[in-house]
């Protein structure tokens, strides 16, 4: 293969893994949302923060 078909390979494999990790994300946050974090994601990073920070040993 040619240097650019390797690069275009290369792209149309991490576009690929992107669209399967954009939508692991979507699907965590529907997840996170239906068992009470109301923003979803960024409502469970919000509370793991103060967990972490209320006791930084765990």
């Amino acid at each position: 293969m040619t240097q650019g078909a390797d690069i275009l390979k290369k792209l149309a494999e991490l576009e690929s893994l992107n669209d399967q990790l954009q939508a692991e994300l979507r699907e965590l946050d529907r997840l996170m949302k239906e068992v009470g974090f109301t923003e979803g994601i960024s409502t469970l990073k919000k509370a793991a923060t103060e967990v972490l920070e209320e006791d930084p040993e765990t």
